[in-house]
């Protein structure tokens, strides 16, 4: 979807992925995958209850070996990519990663990568099938999507991943898991679905969240580290895994936007 329809959704986050069900907007991938496992329990992402060390990973997977793995996608083509979208990237990861000087950076984010690498062939070394035993779970495909971004879109890719035997069979194990049936829609079947829908009521705003803030108060949302675009709208649910906001769009009508709680700066508009 063209970031300007999805944004209408959204209210102004640019990030990917958004989960759309009816008039609820689901931002980030963690808050999908609670999401996810709350309505379709089995087979749990979260095997053994972890979805605690599950989340804090992710941390690790989101930030540092992210900026790793989209340092050497973006610096190892950035001379293929238009000027337009050099000057849009260098917008929205400002502060998080150097666009300007992303190709001298390049040996670095190769020695950080193969440095993560390691991590992951070291807690794969007692011959566990997955990161946390024998079933996979978030930290699996959190961590997959950045080595595959770097096999996908980085020529030496194989020369950097050299030698992580246990990393490349894990990698086979998680591509086996497959993506399920995919239905494409339209622009337009994601804009009808929210204006014919009714979001979620709020989960209610915890007392003590130390920010001061109360259920119906004008807040903006937006990510602490990169794509920092603030979305608006009235505060329906603030708790220690979520905050929602409820916004009104001459497109779509009453739609709800829902972010996780860690990461997100959360401010009285």
């Amino acid at each position: 979807m063209p970031k300007p329809n999805l944004t209408t959704l959204t209210g102004g986050y640019r990030k990917t992925p958004v989960m759309q069900i009816g008039a609820d907007i689901y931002c980030d991938s963690r808050l999908i995958a609670d999401e996810l496992e709350e309505r379709y329990p089995l087979p749990t992402i979260y095997p053994s209850g972890s979805r605690g060390l599950c989340v804090a990973l992710s941390e690790w997977s989101d930030r540092p070996l992210h900026i790793s793995s989209s340092g050497l996608a973006i610096g190892a083509n950035k001379r293929d990519f238009p000027e337009s979208l050099m000057a849009d990237r260098k917008k929205f990861f400002q502060g998080f990663m150097d666009i300007e000087n992303i190709e001298t950076e390049v040996p670095h984010s190769k020695s950080q990568l193969r440095a993560h690498a390691a991590l992951i062939e070291e807690q794969l070394s007692d011959g566990r099938r997955f990161w946390l035993g024998e079933e996979p779970s978030l930290v699996d495909f959190h961590a997959y999507v950045e080595i595959w971004t770097v096999r996908a879109f980085v020529p030496s890719a194989i020369e950097i991943l050299s030698g992580f035997h246990k990393m490349e069979e894990w990698e086979d194990r998680v591509k086996q898991i497959g993506h399920g049936e995919m239905t494409l829609g339209t622009v337009e079947d994601a804009h009808e679905a929210a204006r014919a829908s009714i979001g979620l009521p709020g989960k209610g705003v915890e007392v003590d969240n130390f920010l001061g803030l109360s259920k119906g108060d004008l807040v903006t949302v937006f990510p602490d580290d990169y794509g920092k675009e603030p979305v608006a709208g009235r505060l329906v649910t603030l708790s220690l895994r979520e905050v929602a906001v409820e916004r009104d769009d001459a497109l779509v009508g009453n739609v709800t936007v829902h972010f996780p709680r860690i990461g997100y700066r959360i401010t009285k508009a």
